[in-house]
């Protein structure tokens, strides 16, 4: 089994990912996934045979981020048809009902329906952590849905209440969360990009992640992007996580938010534009850098993607990744 690589010295910054990768290559490579989920479909192949394709894709995508180069890496969310159904339509409580607009993106998701208490039965992502891992050069981290998002984005015919849906859904997925740091899981990112679009609930959003994570034996995530979270940045650092991921591309103000503050936390950098074809050069990115540097201790960086890499090609996808790590290592005044 390969073993995960150190990540550099404590006082060198990291470079991650934020969670989901372009699942389809572009042409002549064969899109292998697409091609055997529509077989599936049609009946002609069995899950099982469909879960050895998501394992073959997931082992290109995790290596295809170790060769860009990447400190820790996910799993690419290969199996994932969104954000929000994979964990979801594993509850009791919850059905999976029609497609929604994802925020302002011209994808979809299928709208969890709550027609029910929501109960956690069984490991969701343990397993699938655990054979990305085995196949990976690198750290592995566990992405978990945020419940503030989660609950935004479902269809409540139960509670009649977001803050109770979310405490609700905070309080179940805890047992994943458990069972991944019980498995050996180090690094735990939760995706909770819905609040910088309701920053008025900053409370319910604060207490369902204090019941969510509070104590947690892993180095923890709190992710955001497609805005900033400048106005709400203060109760987001009193929070129990060890990470706080930030979109400087689409939310500007982050910078301005940044400064005059003690920030003690790591900063989950996003300054890689992830809805965006063009490849940045790495005298931009290593620019950024030093700029933000300027405002969190280097030691305290992770550099990333604004977002999660799934709304451009693969390739470009790759190529961003790439020349963020080198940007990063520039900034160190390490040679390429």
């Amino acid at each position: 089994m390969p073993q995960p690589s150190g990540c550099g010295s404590v006082k060198d910054m990291q470079t991650t990912v934020v969670g989901n990768y372009p699942k389809i290559p572009n042409r002549p490579r064969p899109a292998r996934l697409r091609q055997a989920l529509n077989r599936r479909d049609r009946g002609e192949i069995t899950n099982e045979e469909l879960a050895g394709v998501e394992d073959e894709v997931t082992i290109e995508v995790i290596n295809e981020q170790a060769q860009a180069g990447v400190d820790i890496v996910s799993d690419g969310q290969v199996r994932w048809d969104d954000d929000q159904t994979y964990v979801m339509r594993r509850l009791q409580g919850v059905e999976i009902g029609g497609l929604q607009r994802y925020l302002d993106t011209n994808t979809y998701y299928r709208q969890p329906e709550i027609t029910g208490a929501v109960r956690w039965l069984e490991p969701v992502l343990v397993r699938h952590w655990q054979f990305a891992q085995e196949h990976s050069p690198q750290p592995v981290k566990a992405i978990v849905p945020g419940p503030y998002t989660l609950a935004a984005l479902s269809l409540d015919k139960h509670y009649g209440s977001r803050e109770k849906l979310s405490l609700a859904l905070a309080e179940q997925l805890r047992f994943e969360i458990d069972t991944l740091v019980a498995a050996g899981c180090r690094h735990i990112q939760v995706n909770d990009p819905v609040i910088v679009f309701n920053k008025e609930d900053i409370g319910i959003f604060a207490a369902a992640v204090r019941r969510l994570l509070q104590d947690v034996a892993a180095e923890t995530g709190l992710y955001t992007w497609f805005g900033d979270a400048s106005t709400i940045l203060e109760p987001l650092l009193e929070l129990p996580v060890d990470v706080i991921g930030l979109d400087f591309v689409a939310g500007p103000h982050n910078w301005t938010a940044l400064r005059g503050r003690r920030f003690e936390k790591k900063l989950g950098f996003g300054v890689v534009d992830g809805r965006n074809t063009r490849v940045e050069t790495p005298a931009e990115i290593a620019e950024a850098i030093k700029r933000v540097s300027d405002l969190v201790p280097p030691e305290r960086l992770y550099v990333n993607p604004s977002c999660g890499l799934e709304y451009v090609p693969r390739e470009v996808a790759f190529e961003k990744l790439k020349t963020m790590v080198e940007g990063a290592r520039r900034a160190q005044g390490v040679p390429a």
